[in-house]
């Protein structure tokens, strides 16, 4: 397996900060927030389909909620395959 690149990088970051609230909205938000980059949710959502097809996350989804306009929420986690490409990638960055 390689490297993620940088975009994809910061997504699993973002996933492992959010913890239980990963989902497409706010982790547009943490990234936003982090990099001063305004960001569509096409294209989170596309680096997250990216990472999914990867090995590198997993999601679940989310029982509807009535804040949600009983909208169900697609919710990632980071793989342990996933954690090991970022601390591989994080551990290059450092030494390099």
């Amino acid at each position: 397996m390689g490297y993620p690149g940088e975009f994809e990088l910061m997504v699993l970051l973002a996933i492992l900060r959010l913890r239980d609230d990963a989902y497409g909205v706010t982790i547009r938000e943490e990234l936003e927030r982090e990099t001063s980059r305004t960001l569509t949710l096409g294209t989170v959502y596309r680096t997250l389909g990216r990472l999914e097809g990867k090995g590198l996350l997993e999601t679940r989804v989310a029982p509807p909620t009535r804040e949600r306009g009983g909208r169900r929420k697609k919710l990632y986690t980071v793989t342990d395959t996933g954690r090991e490409a970022a601390q591989r990638s994080l551990a290059c960055l450092l030494y390099t």
